[in-house]
């Protein structure tokens, strides 16, 4: 039997007092299973916070599960950590805690919260394991990771979910490996010009069909696609590609499955205990208790960790706007109104407060993203001026007005005019990002393709125009894998993207446009540099509804940059159509989302257009151009 030992610890007494505060950011370093040695014998310190325990054991493989074989040790210092040494445990052994509750007896056993590897799903147990044996080779990248990520440059995303992009269909329709994906996805990015993937959530979790939104272990890479240096490796990867990490966490709300977080020591120890404030009705989860301080430093730890220990380049916070209002989801009597008696869960604006200082005050060059869909103010405003802190948003509002548009006959688009302008209204109240997700695509809305009115032909050119619409629109991008080639079936996570359907002319070109947009966006700096500010932007004419056209232009602080974007979103050709623009001269038109290559229409303006004297849209100067029906077009100055 493995010997236990309880004169050993990692916490110093301004670690417990940082704990207690809510301000220890490096709990990983203190908490869980460590790998060590104890006058001279290796073995694995294990620690845990369960302040309402009456006994926590280890029990593991090396003692065959035995809840009597190794108790734990509860400090004195009124911290609720539990402690001990295990000499001879080693790494890639399987451990729970046993942990029998002071307030009933009840006993429960629980994977460790703070564990860095566990067992792959369905099986639950935590792993003994060791990370910092990775040597990285990203050290370019990290050097110039600010230049990558800074709000002046092109950002463009790739939203990926590890298991369903590709899969092996000949070894039983297993997904890819960290390993295997990193290397076929890197060449894919450059391919298809992308700067940045973001990777659905990866964090442990036990059910497949919650796509990792359900978490259980917020420390730890899931097992189904190989160990934690595996994913490390993917990261490193993509790094040698020069493409960005950004990861998908969920510290809203957590899963209920009985070795995870809820109810750890018997008592709402993560979770609030009323469920008006700690049940969330919409996902049958719990919420965080935000107000409690080892929480937050639990939460706040995991995010450095990603950082820190695997080079994560960015967060997405998922459903900033369930943790942000205690009404959520929620009917009159189901919520407890704050102590002011408003809707704002003044805990969680607290906990986001000191989430983003805490990460951008250690990692100036990443970007915290957040999923947040209501108007709250300033969620991309930093704290010390009253905002959340966040570098970008996602703009919801942006996404639902253009699909709702653009699933239009364009026969009826005249009528919803408004719905594709009134962005502008607000594109520069926050630093926004355009989502084209994988909400959009699951549970019978719809693939983007086939939300695209008309026939085959009509669908592709419909999104075409979408794509080149967005590419235009000020702020950053993201799209979902699939819809760049336009997948006709939903989203499905138990199988791989249709890529066969490449073998067809019409999503051939639909990607090859998805890949010219992206390298447009990232070489044409009118298109990025002022992404968030008034001055990258001018409307040339918002107010052509009867003919279902826009017209602007995007501009950067070198006047011949300027792009003029002409977007004709009826099905009806126009000729002469007349356009102000800022600058007499030569103007070419650098892409057209109806080009042949792209299987479109070739219905384009092949020759330089000199601008005639002739006033327009306010405006001394105007060209007349050509305009492709479903057809978006950019000029540029020669």
């Amino acid at each position: 039997m493995n010997p236990i030992h309880y004169d050993v610890t990692r916490f110093s007494d301004m670690d417990i007092y940082l704990f207690k505060e809510g301000t220890h950011v490096k709990l990983y370093d203190k908490m869980g299973s460590h790998l060590m040695e104890r006058k001279g014998r290796g073995g694995v310190y294990f620690a845990v916070w369960a302040p309402n325990a009456a006994m926590v054991s280890v029990v593991a493989d090396f003692n065959g599960y035995d809840a009597a074989a190794h108790p734990l040790k509860l400090r004195e210092d009124g911290s609720g950590i539990w402690e001990g040494f295990v000499e001879g445990a080693e790494i890639g052994q399987t451990y729970k805690y046993h942990i029998v509750s002071k307030m009933d007896g009840r006993t429960f056993e629980k994977a460790d919260p703070y564990a860095k590897y566990a067992e792959k799903p369905p099986h639950s147990a935590s792993r003994i394991w060791k990370i910092d044996d990775y040597r990285w080779n990203d050290e370019v990248w990290m050097d110039l990771r600010k230049d990558h990520n800074a709000h002046d440059k092109p950002i463009s995303i790739y939203e990926l979910h590890l298991g369903s992009w590709r899969r092996k269909v000949e070894e039983e329709n297993r997904p890819l490996t960290y390993v295997e994906a990193a290397n076929e996805l890197a060449t894919y990015l450059i391919q298809m010009n992308y700067t940045h993937v973001e990777i659905m959530p990866i964090t442990e979790y036990p059910f497949e069909g919650s796509w990792g939104y359900q978490v259980t272990g917020y420390f730890a890479p899931t097992a189904r696609y190989g160990t934690p240096q595996e994913f490390m490796q993917f990261v490193d990867i993509m790094h040698a590609h020069e493409i960005g990490v950004i990861m998908d966490w969920v510290p809203s709300h957590f899963v209920t499955d009985g070795h995870g977080l809820i109810n750890f020591d018997g008592t709402c120890l993560y979770e609030h205990e009323d469920p008006r404030l700690g049940y969330h009705p919409e996902w049958s989860s719990a919420i965080f208790n935000y107000g409690r301080n080892e929480v937050r430093a639990f939460l706040i730890s995991s995010a450095m960790y990603w950082l820190e220990k695997y080079h994560i380049d960015g967060i997405r916070v998922d459903a900033v706007a369930s943790m942000l209002y205690l009404n959520y989801a929620r009917k009159d009597g189901e919520w407890l109104p704050n102590k002011y008696g408003g809707n704002e869960n003044l805990d969680a604006i607290d906990f986001l407060k000191q989430l983003n200082e805490t990460v951008y005050g250690a990692y100036q060059d990443i970007v915290m993203i957040a999923e947040e869909s209501t108007a709250y103010p300033m969620v991309t405003r930093p704290v010390y001026l009253g905002g959340l802190g966040f570098g970008f948003k996602w703009n919801m509002g942006w996404m639902h007005d253009t699909l709702k548009y653009f699933k239009l006959d364009p026969i009826h688009r005249q009528h919803h005019h408004h719905q594709i302008t009134f962005s502008m209204w607000y594109a520069f109240d926050e630093n926004f990002v355009l989502p084209l997700s994988h909400d959009e695509v699951v549970h019978m809305k719809g693939s983007l393709i086939n939300k695209m009115p008309g026939d085959e032909n009509q669908k592709f050119a419909n999104l075409r125009a979408l794509f080149a619409y967005m590419t235009a629109h000020p702020g950053k991008k993201l799209l979902f894998m699939g819809g760049e080639f336009g997948q006709w079936r939903e989203w499905n996570y138990k199988e791989s993207l249709d890529w066969h359907l490449l073998e067809k002319p019409c999503h051939r070109g639909l990607q090859k446009l998805v890949s010219d947009l992206n390298g447009l966006y990232r070489s044409e700096r009118a298109l990025h540099l002022y992404d968030e500010k008034h001055a990258g932007f001018e409307w040339i004419d918002a107010n052509d509804y009867q003919h279902n056209v826009l017209s602007f232009i995007r501009k950067s602080d070198i006047d011949e940059e300027t792009i003029l974007v002409v977007c004709n979103f009826a099905d009806t050709v126009y000729e002469n159509y007349r356009v102000g623009v800022p600058f007499s001269g030569l103007w070419k038109e650098i892409f057209n989302s109806q080009y042949k290559t792209y299987e479109g229409w070739d219905i384009t303006n092949p020759e330089p257009i000199h601008t005639d004297p002739i006033e327009a849209h306010g405006r001394e100067h105007s060209l007349s151009l050509r305009l492709p029906a479903l057809g978006v077009s950019y000029f540029k100055l020669i």
